[in-house]
């Protein structure tokens, strides 16, 4: 009998054996994952399980202060004691070596957040302390480095030749019970507009991924790592089979950066942009499911430079099929300053390639006691290009300020003041100035829409 039909004749068999409701093992169609004559993921673990390690880390934030209990004669009057500034904190996670000489781990960016002290923890329970190399808020993955002997690195696939049905294998620390294995298969590909992270690509999985599985390692039936396991949606606290992890590609391309610079240099094209829809499609005359449509293009931007104009429909970037805009934004924002790149567009209906160098962000900021005193402590800056059409976006917030006190956090998006629509720093301006009372803000954080009375 043939090799691959005695396979499928033993996938047959198990699968009319199998309980009803039972996972059938991803390791059945892995050629090398048997062990004794009986299926098994145990060959492909053995070699891999030493290159995800454990990491704990304690460190202190700050505390959020509630302005009327700092008051020494209201704590006087009620008996109240004073507050505390700090509180210290604890959190567990997973990691990943990507370099054994070197003693390189890729893991989370909130995995080690804030951390003052980062613990790792090897298979064979070998501790060291690590250092941050750098880390990467906007795709929450970062560096970290210890000083060991005899590490296992894992090798790294590429995780665009990943697709949908693929057999993988999530490794990590779930709950700190120490190294847990689950399989699954991948569920979905580029996964974005979760709200998760800055950019977002993800790999969608139902292998089970719980809290402390984050850093943790997806890897392939060959053993190859193809992503960092990173979120899951669990309205319960717990698995229920939606497990989001970073494609190694992306993780890779951040890496090397952060290598290099300890910090990710995104460069800038200068261009807002949107889905193209089929109606939008259909408006264009134009036969084109997947792409980014260009809604404006930045004055004395690399893509002005390079000849793109509004209505242009971004199809491809360095030959890579653009599904969105949120894929476009990713392409671009791992590209380096410097960097030439090739656009292809549709433009009236006919394809075109332009090139474009990539430049430094230009990031134009504002401080809110220059809107209104009432928004004192906020930094208010536009959104960023490449992404979503111009908006204004509160980039920081110092805790304790009047900002801050007024509901204001970092990455929220000002949609109007007093009812009149922002779309840029002037737009903010203008329309606080028009207040002499308060000011209503409708702001979106993350997913939710709500109003702010400031008065």
């Amino acid at each position: 009998m043939p090799r691959l039909a005695r396979l499928l004749a033993a996938c047959l068999l198990l699968i009319f054996t199998l309980p009803a409701g039972a996972n059938i093992p991803a390791g059945l169609l892995g050629s090398a994952a048997t062990r004794d004559g009986k299926p098994s993921l145990a060959p492909i673990l053995k070699p891999v399980l030493p290159g995800v390690v454990n990491i704990a880390t304690r460190g202190r934030i700050p505390v959020e202060q509630n302005p009327l209990l700092q008051d020494p004669f209201f704590r006087y009057f009620f008996g109240l004691p004073r507050q505390p500034r700090e509180r210290e904190f604890q959190s567990l996670g997973s990691g990943v070596i990507v370099d054994a000489k070197k003693g390189y781990i890729l893991t989370n960016n909130h995995v080690i957040d804030k951390a003052q002290e980062i613990t790792v923890t090897l298979r064979d329970r070998r501790r060291f302390q690590a250092k941050v190399v750098g880390k990467d808020p906007a795709t929450d993955i970062a560096l970290i480095q210890i000083e060991a002997d005899d590490l296992t690195a894992l090798e790294m696939a590429d995780s665009d030749r990943l697709q949908v049905g693929d057999f993988v294998i999530a490794i990590g620390n779930p709950f700190g019970l120490g190294q847990t294995v689950t399989s699954g298969i991948v569920s979905a590909l580029g996964r974005s507009g979760l709200g998760i992270e800055g950019y977002e690509d993800f790999i969608q999985t139902d292998a089970s991924i719980n809290p402390g599985n984050s850093g943790g390692a997806l890897i392939d039936l060959d053993g190859r790592l193809v992503g960092i396991n990173t979120a899951i949606v669990a309205p319960s606290g717990g698995n229920v089979g939606i497990g989001f992890a970073i494609p190694v590609n992306m993780a890779r391309d951040i890496m090397e950066q952060l290598i290099e610079y300890g910090e990710v240099r995104r460069g800038r094209l200068g261009v807002y942009v949107q889905d193209l829809t089929p109606e939008l499609a259909q408006a264009f005359g134009i036969d084109y499911r997947e792409g980014a449509v260009i809604t404006q293009v930045a004055d004395d931007s690399p893509a002005a430079k390079a000849g793109l104009k509004p209505g242009d429909v971004v199809i491809a970037v360095n030959g890579k099929p653009v599904r969105d805009a949120a894929d476009l934004r990713n392409r671009i924002g791992l590209l380096r300053v410097g960097q030439r790149v090739r656009l292809k567009i549709v433009r009236n209906g006919r394809e075109r390639t332009v090139t474009a160098v990539i430049t430094v962000p230009k990031r134009v900021t504002l401080k809110g006691e220059k809107v209104s005193p009432l928004l004192a402590g906020a930094v208010f800056a536009l959104t960023e290009e490449d992404t979503q059409p111009p908006g204004v976006v509160v980039e920081k917030v110092a805790p304790g300020s009047p900002a801050w006190s007024a509901g204001l956090r970092p990455g929220d998006l000002i949609l109007s003041v007093n009812r009149i629509p922002v779309h840029d720093l002037e737009d903010l301006q203008r329309a606080a100035k028009r207040s002499r009372r308060g000011l209503l803000l409708n702001i979106q954080r993350g997913n939710a829409a709500m109003f702010i009375l400031i008065q």
